[in-house]
């Protein structure tokens, strides 16, 4: 037992960052079965195991490990798969030292297990020999149908995984997308290079595969409102995240080449932007100015970078320690060459007259000022206040600006929702069980909680589902 706590944690293989710096194929490379058996040979198998409390999908963490050290590779992932149908996705983008890895007793002495690693492992082996997850085959994964239907809006993570469990308790489900591909945030906004369209699409598969109707190119609020939706269905479930980008304020947000990120990613990640052939426009900078701190900040710095950009910052208001982003993908960013102008913020976005002839007469993004900034007293979320530092104005060159300071609810849903209850930050009231304050209506992710994390919205899913379940058996 000693050995296995003082065993190093194996690192996993990666391309190279003056490599992979112009390319979208992923960072992060994967276990060889080698790497992933000696990795799960670490764990302790603890008699009382915490790192399954910090798993918002309930995954019985010690006992897919135990077969992946015993080389049941098969076998691991089929016990993922009771409790996940996404695991290739959530080994990638879940940031797992926060949750499991941060409360495995390992972590105390040493390094944690890489539980997210032997999830991706486990998931991706089982794909490759098997070509699909668990479906039902007769083995009791989908129940007797119970006659009820449900809707999900919504097809991203939160979405996903309530339709998934709604199905396998033998519910009648469809899912309603607005875009005109499936996976909301997973296939618009997280960048190819942390996660490959071909593992979410695969992942999809899966939950259609146990029954689930998928209707894209809905929007509700525009071909259906939410009410009629109710009206037609047991139970409802929201899921539509928050996709509608904050901005500053500031002067020159209005300017061509600033985009949202939101806009910028959707057109890289989804509308395929990076391809020579693409017919999708996109602005290619020179010198790229990202505002912010989170993830999306990092998947729009990383992206802009891989599209030809000389220079690439990030310009944030705090300090590195307060970076919300994943550790990972800070120092994937730093390693490829991105910038980070810390302790500064934007004041306004300077213009100039394209290249002056009557032809060319837009207005476009040449410069940023900015002001530094210093950390005071702590605010409402616990976090030192940034001030800014009067007279330390500094300019930042930049054709292209992109604001990723967070995103809020988009107001189409709730285009003719009465009786559906929001908060004063826009989100949806819900009660402990996700139900909205009309009655068969529930709520989980973004849409509820404000941005925040893939596992998190998946968390919500399972949640709600389960509460979907037990109101729509009772009525």
């Amino acid at each position: 037992m000693l050995k296995k706590e003082k065993a190093a944690r194996v690192d996993m293989p990666q391309q190279s960052a003056d490599i992979r710096r112009s390319n979208f194929d992923e960072v992060a490379l994967g276990y060889t079965h080698e790497q992933a058996t000696l990795e799960a040979s670490r764990c302790i198998q603890c008699k009382a195991p915490r790192c399954m409390g910090g798993c918002p999908v309930n995954i019985n963490i010690p006992a897919f490990i135990h077969l992946i050290a015993e080389g049941k590779t098969t076998e691991a992932a089929e016990k993922i798969f009771e409790t996940n149908l996404l695991p290739s996705i959530c080994g990638r983008v879940c940031p797992q030292e926060t949750q499991c890895e941060e409360l495995c007793i390992l972590g105390k002495k040493g390094d944690p297990i890489a539980i997210g690693r032997l999830e991706r492992f486990a998931a991706d082996a089982y794909r490759a020999q098997v070509k699909s997850c668990r479906i039902d085959d007769g083995s009791g994964c989908v129940k007797p149908a119970t006659g009820k239907k449900a809707a999900v809006i919504g097809s991203g993570p939160a979405g996903l995984t309530a339709a998934a469990d709604l199905a396998k308790m033998g519910h009648t489900v469809t899912i309603f997308e607005s875009l005109h591909a499936p996976g909301g945030v997973l296939t618009y906004g997280i960048p190819a290079f942390r996660l490959p369209k071909d593992i979410v699409a695969a992942e999809i598969d899966d939950v259609l595969s146990l029954g689930v109707e998928m209707k894209t190119d809905y929007v509700i609020g525009r071909i259906k409102t939410l009410n009629e939706i109710a009206d037609e269905y047991d139970a409802v479930f929201l899921g539509t995240g928050a996709g509608l980008p904050n901005f500053m304020g500031i002067e020159g947000e209005n300017l061509n080449g600033v985009y949202s990120a939101n806009e910028f990613l959707t057109r890289v990640n989804l509308m395929k932007a990076y391809q020579k052939d693409a017919d999708t426009m996109i602005r290619r900078g020179r010198n790229v100015v990202v505002v912010g701190g989170g993830n999306v900040a990092m998947d729009a710095a990383r992206s802009a970078l891989r599209l030809g950009a000389s220079e690439v910052t990030i310009v944030y208001r705090r300090g590195d320690a307060e970076l919300p982003a994943r550790r990972e993908e800070i120092e994937n960013a730093k390693q490829e060459g991105i910038e980070f102008c810390l302790l500064a913020n934007p004041q306004k976005i300077i213009g100039e007259y394209g290249d002056g002839t009557p032809q060319n007469r837009r207005f476009d993004v040449k410069a940023v000022e900015c002001i530094k900034m210093e950390l005071g007293e702590p605010d409402a979320s616990g976090r030192r206040s940034p001030i800014p530092i009067n007279g330390s104005e500094f300019i930042i060159d930049a054709d292209v600006v992109i604001m990723a300071i967070g995103t809020s609810p988009n107001p189409l849903i709730f285009i003719d929702a009465a009786g559906i209850e929001q908060t004063k930050k826009g989100t949806i009231a819900v009660n402990n069980d996700l139900q909205t304050t009309r009655e068969n209506v529930f709520a989980g992710g973004d849409i509820v909680t404000g941005a925040a994390t893939v596992i998190s919205a998946m968390g919500a899913g399972k949640k709600a589902a389960k509460a979907m379940n037990d109101y729509m058996m009772k009525n």
